[in-house]
Protein backbone atom coordinates (compact mmCIF):
# COMPACT_ATOMS: atom_id res chain seq x y z
CA UNK A 1 0.00 0.00 0.00
CA UNK A 2 1.07 3.52 -0.75
CA UNK A 3 -0.15 6.75 0.81
CA UNK A 4 -1.29 9.79 -1.14
CA UNK A 5 -2.20 13.36 -0.32
CA UNK A 6 -4.65 15.70 -2.00
CA UNK A 7 -3.67 19.34 -2.14
CA UNK A 8 -5.97 22.25 -2.86
CA UNK A 9 -4.15 25.36 -4.00
CA UNK A 10 -0.93 23.89 -2.61
CA UNK A 11 -2.41 23.13 0.84
CA UNK A 12 -2.47 19.49 1.98
CA UNK A 13 -6.09 18.76 2.90
CA UNK A 14 -6.58 14.98 2.83
CA UNK A 15 -4.62 11.74 2.73
CA UNK A 16 -5.57 8.17 1.92
CA UNK A 17 -4.10 4.76 1.26
CA UNK A 18 -4.24 3.04 -2.14
CA UNK A 19 -2.73 0.00 -3.85
CA UNK A 20 -0.78 2.11 -6.34
CA UNK A 21 -0.62 5.47 -8.08
CA UNK A 22 -3.07 4.42 -10.79
CA UNK A 23 -5.79 3.48 -8.28
CA UNK A 24 -5.10 6.62 -6.26
CA UNK A 25 -5.49 8.73 -9.38
CA UNK A 26 -8.76 6.99 -10.22
CA UNK A 27 -10.12 7.79 -6.73
CA UNK A 28 -8.78 11.36 -6.87
CA UNK A 29 -10.42 12.01 -10.25
CA UNK A 30 -13.78 10.48 -9.29
CA UNK A 31 -16.63 12.96 -9.48
CA UNK A 32 -18.07 11.69 -6.17
CA UNK A 33 -14.85 12.54 -4.33
CA UNK A 34 -14.64 15.95 -5.96
CA UNK A 35 -18.28 16.63 -5.11
CA UNK A 36 -17.53 15.78 -1.49
CA UNK A 37 -14.79 18.42 -1.47
CA UNK A 38 -17.36 21.07 -2.43
CA UNK A 39 -19.80 20.27 0.41
CA UNK A 40 -17.17 20.33 3.12
CA UNK A 41 -15.93 23.52 4.69
CA UNK A 42 -12.82 24.39 6.62
CA UNK A 43 -12.39 27.52 8.67
CA UNK A 44 -15.79 28.79 7.53
CA UNK A 45 -15.11 28.47 3.80
CA UNK A 46 -15.79 25.69 1.30
CA UNK A 47 -12.88 23.28 1.13
CA UNK A 48 -12.84 23.48 -2.67
CA UNK A 49 -14.55 25.97 -4.97
CA UNK A 50 -13.98 23.93 -8.16
CA UNK A 51 -11.60 26.67 -9.32
CA UNK A 52 -8.54 26.21 -7.11
CA UNK A 53 -5.92 23.78 -8.37
CA UNK A 54 -6.29 20.20 -7.14
CA UNK A 55 -3.25 17.95 -7.09
CA UNK A 56 -2.30 14.48 -5.95
CA UNK A 57 1.10 13.50 -4.60
CA UNK A 58 2.79 10.86 -2.48
CA UNK A 59 2.09 11.48 1.19
CA UNK A 60 4.83 12.50 3.56
CA UNK A 61 5.70 10.15 6.42
CA UNK A 62 3.72 12.36 8.79
CA UNK A 63 0.62 12.33 6.54
CA UNK A 64 0.85 8.53 6.14
CA UNK A 65 1.04 8.25 9.92
CA UNK A 66 -2.19 10.25 10.22
CA UNK A 67 -3.95 7.73 7.96
CA UNK A 68 -2.60 4.77 9.95
CA UNK A 69 -3.64 6.42 13.20
CA UNK A 70 -7.18 6.94 11.86
CA UNK A 71 -7.46 3.28 10.83
CA UNK A 72 -6.42 2.23 14.33
CA UNK A 73 -9.21 4.26 15.92
CA UNK A 74 -11.91 3.64 13.32
CA UNK A 75 -14.96 2.22 15.10
CA UNK A 76 -16.69 0.72 12.04
CA UNK A 77 -16.48 -3.07 12.47
CA UNK A 78 -17.50 -3.55 8.82
CA UNK A 79 -14.57 -1.52 7.44
CA UNK A 80 -11.62 -3.46 6.11
CA UNK A 81 -8.15 -2.36 5.16
CA UNK A 82 -9.25 -2.50 1.51
CA UNK A 83 -11.99 0.13 1.95
CA UNK A 84 -11.47 3.70 0.80
CA UNK A 85 -10.76 5.81 3.83
CA UNK A 86 -9.93 9.50 3.56
CA UNK A 87 -8.33 11.32 6.46
CA UNK A 88 -8.69 15.08 6.41
CA UNK A 89 -5.61 16.96 7.50
CA UNK A 90 -7.60 20.14 8.17
CA UNK A 91 -10.71 20.57 10.31
CA UNK A 92 -13.83 20.02 8.18
CA UNK A 93 -17.58 20.38 8.56
CA UNK A 94 -20.26 19.11 6.19
CA UNK A 95 -22.26 22.01 4.74
CA UNK A 96 -25.20 19.66 4.11
CA UNK A 97 -25.37 18.51 7.75
CA UNK A 98 -28.78 19.72 8.91
CA UNK A 99 -27.95 19.23 12.59
CA UNK A 100 -25.70 22.28 12.47
CA UNK A 101 -28.38 24.61 11.08
CA UNK A 102 -29.80 27.13 13.50
CA UNK A 103 -33.47 28.00 13.71
CA UNK A 104 -34.78 31.56 13.53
Amino acid sequence: MDYFTVEIAGRAVASFRSENHEEATHFFEAEDFRDDLTVLESEGKPLWDRKAALSLRKATAEEASEVEHAYEFDDDPERTIEDEFVVFLVPVADLTDESEETED
